[in-house]
């Protein structure tokens, strides 16, 4: 099929910095692109061919949207499946597929589908309604501590909790939930795998991701992970797993933890481009967004390969501040050695929203992480 400077139409689900980086690449190969997002202000909108106003969960909304375009692909989770799935049997291509995605989308389900075809990941217990926590700790059936992890709709932090102790529940959602025994790691780790059509599949090196205490959220993406090789094998290798398990298309971002003892667990999986690859973008031979294009549209998968070391840090809204956004001190980090900022186009800031992010590249990896705090300490995301 005849993709480049064609009719051929690509549709994106999600507006937002995933989509827009992907458009770097439709955009590099002439792509017609299509993208629907429930805000205006969406990332994507300056970049993309077509936009339309639209809820991702909305059943008619994405199902109209999909039958104007030839392929359909995500860049977030939360997308009505049912709408998919309709699509798919009417011959609209879907990638990753309705199935990968409704898996993954709920984690009870996503962790059962780990169980059912010997992934190793943490032990869990499923629960319907969070009540049934407070149960399960008074017959002694789980014990503190332990993480909560909402079913359904979670991200950046949100819908994941640690509980200590009963008062930690108060504040949580009362659906459908999760509780993970709590892994004692000494890294978490993640690997990117695209896969095509074809069945061609290619894994990027394992990365090491360093979070925020408070927000959950990753603070550095370190690539290479500053890991054993032999660990570095085995992350790979249960990526690889995991991607033979699903048969998916696209990019499926792995996340694990690496126990004490040097066992590797799978934690949880995006099936898309994912923060943990956005060094990828000046750090690698192909970035995670154009190897997902490649993948979807069944072409050729790009080299995987690092050019140099490599480190992503997030910008993300400061605390105390809420409104239009100023990057304070941006060109005092720009002066610094392989270091170029990503700014994703959200234009009002709140505390720890996801604004953009900064590359650090360097030969030398431990040199790298200096930079990378010395960008940390030096730029602010506030509002004015």
């Amino acid at each position: 099929m005849n993709y480049f400077s064609s009719d051929f139409k690509l549709g994106i689900l999600g507006g937002g910095q995933l989509g827009k980086m992907m458009l770097y690449s439709t955009r590099k190969f002439d792509i017609t692109t299509h993208v629907m997002d429930a805000s205006n202000e969406a990332p994507c909108k300056i970049a993309c061919n077509h936009f339309t106003l639209g809820d991702l969960m909305d059943f008619d909304a994405v199902y109209n949207f999909g039958k104007q375009v030839d392929l359909l692909t995500f860049e977030i989770e939360n997308v009505n499946v049912n709408a998919l799935e309709e699509l798919e049997k009417e011959g609209v291509k879907v990638y990753p597929s309705s199935k990968t995605l409704r898996t993954i989308q709920n984690k009870a389900t996503q962790k059962l589908f780990y169980r059912d075809h010997g992934i190793p990941t943490s032990d869990f217990t499923r629960f319907a309604y969070r009540s049934e926590i407070e149960d399960a700790i008074d017959n002694g059936g789980l014990e503190f501590p332990f993480v909560w992890k909402a079913a359904q709709f979670g991200y950046d932090g949100n819908g994941v909790k640690m509980v200590r102790q009963l008062s930690d529940l108060d504040e949580l959602p009362k659906g459908e939930c999760i509780a993970e025994d709590l892994v004692p790691f000494k890294n978490e780790l993640a690997v990117i795998v695209a896969r095509n059509e074809s069945g061609d599949v290619k894994t990027y090196p394992v990365v090491e991701m360093e979070f925020h205490p408070e927000a959950n959220q990753v603070e550095y993406v370190i690539c290479p992970a500053r890991i054993d090789d032999v660990v570095a094998k085995k992350a790979r290798a249960v990526a690889m797993s995991v991607s033979e398990a699903f048969q998916h298309v696209g990019l499926l971002a792995v996340e694990l933890f690496q126990t004490e003892d040097d066992e590797i667990l799978v934690n949880e999986v995006a099936p898309r481009p994912h923060n943990s690859g956005h060094q990828t973008i000046e750090a690698s031979y192909t970035s995670q967004f154009e190897q997902h294009i490649r993948a979807i549209l069944n072409l050729p998968l790009g080299k995987t390969e690092s050019k140099v070391g490599g480190i992503m840090v997030n910008l993300v809204g400061a605390e105390g501040y809420t409104g239009d956004v100023v990057y304070e001190n941006i060109e005092q980090i720009m002066q610094l050695e392989g270091v170029t900022p990503h700014i994703y186009g959200k234009k009002q800031t709140r505390p720890f929203r996801k604004m953009g992010h900064v590359t650090i590249i360097n030969e030398d990896i431990n040199e790298a992480r200096r930079i990378a705090e010395d960008v940390k300490q030096t730029i602010n995301v506030i509002s004015k």
